[in-house]
Order: C-alpha cells, then structure tokens, then sequence
C-alpha cells in the first residue's frame, strides 16, 4: 500500500506542474496587470516612468519563463510571494480565506448526501411508481438549473419575499450559511439522486438479491445490509466528485452572496490582475483536488477485492 501511495504522488508532480504552468500562461496571455490597473484607477495621471518602476518591483519585466520559475521555486519553499493590491502575504491571505470556503463545502456534501441517498433509493425501490415519477421530475428539474439562478430563486422567495433569511453574508454565519449551502445542494443533490438509483436498480435486480427475498429476508435488511454495501463506491465517487465540483461551484456562490472565501477572493484578484493571488488559489486548489482523489482511490483500494487484484 504505501509503496502505491508514493507512486501515485510521484505521478501526481507532473500534473500539478502542468496545471500551474497553464493557469500562469493564460494569466499573462490575458492582458493588463495589476500595476497598469491600480494607476489607471487610481483617478490621477501617472508617468510611463513610475509604471515601469513599479513592474520592476514587482518582477513583471521579467520573461514568462522567468517570472514562473521564480514563483514555482518560491511556491515549493513554502513563499508564495506578496499579494500587488494589498501588499500582504499571498499565504496568509488564503489560509484566512480557506476555513469560510471549506465550511461552506462540506455542509453542502452532508446536505447534498442527506437528500440524494434517500431519494435515491426510495425512487430505485418505488420503481415506475408514482414517488419514482416524482423524485426524477423534481431531480431534473434541480439538474437543470445553473447555481447562479437556483441563488437568484431561493434568495427571491426566502429572503426577499418570506424575509427568512438575509440576502448576503451577515453576522449571523448560520443563517448566512442556510442560502449558500442550498444553492449548492439543490443540482449535486438532483444530480446524484439520479445516480444512486441507478446504482441501487443495478443492484435490486441482481439474482442474490432474488434469492434473499426468495428466502423470506426482510426488504429493509436487503437493502441496508447487502445492497448499501455494494452502492458504497458510488458514494465514495460522488463525494470526490462533489469535492471537485464545489471547488469551482463556491466561487459564484460565494461572489453572489458575498461568502468570504478563497472563492470570492480569486474572483476579485482575476479582475484586478493580481497574479500572486490568483496563482495561490490554483496551486490550492490543484493540490486539494488531486489528494481528493488519491483518497478515493485508496478507499476503493480497501472496500473493492477487484481493484487490489487488478493491481
């Protein structure tokens, strides 16, 4: 086990650098930089001379090449250089930032688990009956609608129709968390009701299944004891694929309804061209999402005989 644990992180290097290299080139193939847009609304007229200044302090004269080497040594020494807007510590600011979007996403997995399991294996045991019908509708309904208008809707209805909740993130963190958190839920939740009925219909026409009820084994037993436990590793993979999907579905949330996480935050340095930020966020996010999935494939590796026998 531990000797394939090393190889999937030697594995893993290559495609953390490769994700870097690509997020750093269409950073600059972008046009602008931080230091041309602070002057250009700062609302005073300055000299060619002091922008230029100002990129040599910063190491924006220097080639692509160049500036990327720099910061990738400087990002695997654990400094990941100071922030062009605010001046502060790119570090520091994204560990302040990282707990409000971490919070935020696994409230949205236990919700989205807490309503797709269920509804999952209700619409898989009512099968082509009226519930069934219904679960599918709704879960195509909830699957249809982006985040950003599924946001629009519950925040039209609870907090500016029924006045529930507040609109964007106030000092109360457990109501300003309710919105957010079901904005997220309500497509993932929709989306993998659907597969874990899929999953559990797989499993309910399988002959061993035949058998037990044959044998007089209760419907309750048969599906919590035998066929939850095959369905595991599609709850496995749907949590890594929530994990991966809320890394980039937080950052609309959290900009609508002003989260302050790293969402927001590489938000707002993308339009002011602070590229130190934006590249924090990146390489976070990479890492995390990489050691997500060799988590789950651990997992798998333990739960499925097939996959240590395949290895």
């Amino acid at each position: 086990m531990l000797k394939y644990i090393v190889k999937r992180l030697l594995q893993l290097i290559p495609v953390l650098i490769g994700i870097t290299f690509l997020s750093f080139a269409m950073m600059r193939l972008a046009g602008g930089d931080a230091v041309t847009y602070m002057y250009e609304n700062a609302g005073t007229s300055v000299s060619q001379e002091v922008i230029d200044e100002a990129k040599k302090e910063y190491g924006l004269d220097q080639p692509f090449l160049v500036q990327y080497g720099r910061w990738f040594a400087g990002m695997i020494t654990g400094d990941m250089g100071v922030s062009y807007v605010s001046d502060r510590d790119v570090y520091d600011t994204f560990v302040e930032k990282l707990p409000a979007t971490i919070f935020l996403m696994l409230s949205s997995v236990a919700l989205t688990m807490l309503i797709s399991v269920p509804l999952g294996i209700i619409s898989a045991v009512r099968h082509n009956r009226w519930a069934d019908y219904l679960i599918r509708f709704l879960s195509f309904i909830g699957n249809s609608m982006p985040n950003f208008f599924a946001a629009l809707v519950l925040m039209y209805f609870l907090s500016v129709k029924l006045g529930w909740l507040p609109v964007i993130t106030s000092e109360n963190l457990a109501l300003s968390l309710i919105l957010p958190t079901l904005t997220l839920a309500v497509s993932m939740a929709a989306k993998y009701t659907r597969q874990v009925r899929a999953t559990v219909l797989e499993e309910l026409n399988k002959d061993y299944v035949a058998g037990a009820m044959a044998r007089g084994v209760k419907g309750s037993v048969i599906i919590w004891r035998n066929v939850m436990k095959v369905s595991m590793l599609t709850i496995i993979t749907l949590l890594a694929l929530s994990v991966g999907s809320l890394l980039g579905g937080t950052t609309i949330v959290e900009t609508i309804f002003m989260w302050d996480g790293v969402g927001k935050m590489a938000v707002d340095a993308i339009t002011m061209r602070d590229y130190p930020i934006v590249q924090a966020y990146v390489a976070w996010m990479a890492v995390i999402y990489v050691l997500v999935n060799l988590v789950t494939d651990i997992i798998y590796h333990y739960l499925d005989p097939r996959v240590r026998l395949a290895r």
